[in-house]
């Protein structure tokens, strides 16, 4: 459900050529079904001119409801149409948990 909300905003948003929004929570030392943890792929020409931070900066206004709710995390891949067509078949793997402990 969040994963489709998530990605309702940035398509509404952003027009992408492509996106690819994961749920990335089973991951991590959540609790199953938490929706916490997202790996988003975005490409999109308004991104053109913009630094990877300003990029990262209009994702995170386009989801504040959700960063201040239920999502913890996201990993962000943002790129413009010549960026992306520049990375040919690029498999982008997010970091592995980093969380201490584990769920009781």
């Amino acid at each position: 459900m969040i994963r489709e909300q998530i990605e309702a905003k940035l398509r509404a948003a952003f027009d992408p050529m492509y996106l690819e929004v994961v749920d990335e929570s089973y991951r991590h030392n959540v609790p199953a079904g938490s929706e916490s943890h997202f790996k988003v792929v975005l490409v999109s020409d308004r991104f053109t001119g913009e630094r990877f931070l300003n990029r990262h900066r209009m994702l995170y206004g386009t989801l504040t409801e959700e960063l201040s709710n239920t999502v913890h995390a996201l990993a962000l891949h943002t790129y413009t149409i010549k960026e992306w067509e520049a990375l040919q078949d690029t498999v982008f793997a997010s970091p592995p948990c980093r969380g201490a402990g584990s769920i009781a």
